[in-house]
């Protein structure tokens, strides 16, 4: 019992931590904002601060990377398990991410500005690498010859979506989601349908 109350207690002041980091990003800016910013909002101590995360990119990281593994893992993971065709289960994680984008466009802008961006960036790339090795482990055809090696495959799709993810955050999150998600699927799962990777 006393085990358990001590991880709620972790739990709650990470997420306290994080709330604090995420409320301070649009009125600072990340590269402004300091561990005595985020432990005077999130009202602790210095050392409790560092007995959580290492630095303000650590507690970035870590927060985007459960957040969107929670809300991205279990869309695919239902996708996966859906009857249909290859081509409307595969790529679930897309038309989530681009919504969820869309409702939080200030807070992305602001992830992925400046020095901040990087680590928000290469977070959101290695959750939807992890997503799309997970997906063709399931769905892709093996020792077929000529094929591309899986890791390319993977390297090409999520290369494409966070190209047009940020290009279309530039441009205000429009077209709506639902049309960004729909071309980026049909041009990807083209690819990936028509050429089944190998199991290397």
């Amino acid at each position: 019992m006393a085990e358990r109350t001590i991880d709620r207690r972790i739990a709650r002041t990470r997420a306290t931590l994080q709330h604090a980091l995420i409320s301070l990003i649009p009125k600072k800016g990340y590269e402004a904002i300091t561990v005595e910013d985020i432990c005077d909002v999130a009202n602790v101590g210095r050392s409790t601060f560092y007995a959580h995360c290492t630095g303000k990119d650590d507690l970035k990281r870590r927060g985007l990377d459960e957040h969107l593994r929670a809300l991205l893992s279990a869309r695919q993971k239902e996708a996966l398990a859906a009857q249909g065709d290859g081509r409307a289960r595969s790529l679930a994680f897309s038309l989530l991410l681009f919504e969820h984008a869309r409702d939080h466009l200030e807070l992305y802008r602001a992830l992925a500005g400046g020095r901040g961006g990087e680590v928000s960036l290469g977070s959101i790339r290695e959750i939807l690498s992890d997503l799309v090795r997970a997906e063709l482990a399931v769905t892709a055809a093996k020792n077929l010859p000529g094929a591309a090696p899986r890791e390319f495959v993977v390297q090409y799709v999520v290369g494409a979506y966070m190209a047009v993810l940020t290009w279309w955050l530039d441009r205000g999150a429009k077209p709506p989601p639902a049309e960004v998600d729909r071309m980026f699927r049909r041009l990807a799962t083209d690819g990936i349908l028509a050429h089944l990777v190998e199991g290397s």
